[in-house]
């Protein structure tokens, strides 16, 4: 990942989701994860490992879904380590654990969407 694509805030990493689902770049949603981050989703399923998470975001973005941003909260910080969540125009909830790199950015390790209740 070059460094103008890099997240460099926690809170980047949601944002970026949002613009490459809406291009349809699957590398480029893939690349926002550890290589062996766990991904809970579609509800029930468990995706680890990039290889896992590339089927996921494929057959996602297969469905041209149109992706709005919802409201970011702000990201609980401690250390390397980084709790991010968004509430998104569907009620939906994303929760996501999010590991400082060597370079100084961040990707996630934990994703997991949640149905609104």
């Amino acid at each position: 990942m070059t460094s103008e694509n890099a997240a460099f805030e926690p809170n980047d990493l949601g944002k970026h989701f949002i613009e490459r689902g809406n291009a349809g770049d699957v590398d480029g949603l893939v690349a926002l994860y550890e290589p062996d981050a766990v991904l809970a989703f579609p509800p029930g399923n468990l995706a680890t490992g990039h290889a896992r998470i590339r089927e996921v975001y494929e057959q996602f973005v297969a469905a041209a879904p149109v992706l709005t941003p919802g409201r970011q909260h702000p990201a609980l910080v401690s250390g390397d380590l980084a709790l991010t969540m968004s509430t998104l125009t569907s009620g939906e909830l994303t929760v996501e654990v999010a590991r400082r790199q060597p370079d100084g950015s961040w990707l996630w390790v934990l994703d997991q969407p949640m149905p609104a209740p």
